[in-house]
């Protein structure tokens, strides 16, 4: 089966593969993860080769290799305080950290779509967060 996805969407899954690969020790799980990138490797080839300038592609993905692994280190920290059910200052900073790694995460995305050209693109659409100044605060 083959379905069509954003460019950036398919460097987004060999990152978190590429992840699982160099963090997952289970044989089994790690057999999986193999079969995956080895699935996705034509993909990635060939979102190299609509690149017009590889080496700023390059750069685009290391960045967005690291934002997953980020979040892979928070979505652990997470895991952990939740199962010591502690909800305090911690565990909040690091799930609001978790929507705004995700922002960057998008952006990455969408920059590797229009070096890319990629004819199809993710539309994201999230309550704007920032902090707004309140009437009394003007």
């Amino acid at each position: 089966m083959k379905i069509e996805v954003a460019h950036g969407e398919i460097i987004d899954k060999h990152t978190i593969l590429v992840i699982k690969s160099e963090r997952i020790s289970e044989k089994e799980k790690l057999a999986h993860v193999q079969v995956e990138l080895k699935a996705l490797s034509q993909g990635v080839k060939y979102v190299y080769s609509c690149a017009e300038n590889p080496s700023k592609l390059h750069d685009l993905v290391e960045k967005l290799k690291k934002v997953n692994e980020q979040l892979w280190e928070v979505e652990d920290e997470l895991r952990i305080l939740e199962s010591n059910e502690d909800f305090g200052e911690a565990f909040i900073l690091k799930a609001r950290s978790v929507y705004f790694l995700n922002d960057e995460r998008a952006a990455l995305k969408k920059n590797i779509n229009a070096i890319t050209g990629s004819v199809i693109v993710e539309a994201k659409s999230y309550a704007d967060y920032s902090v707004r100044k309140r009437d009394s605060e003007e």
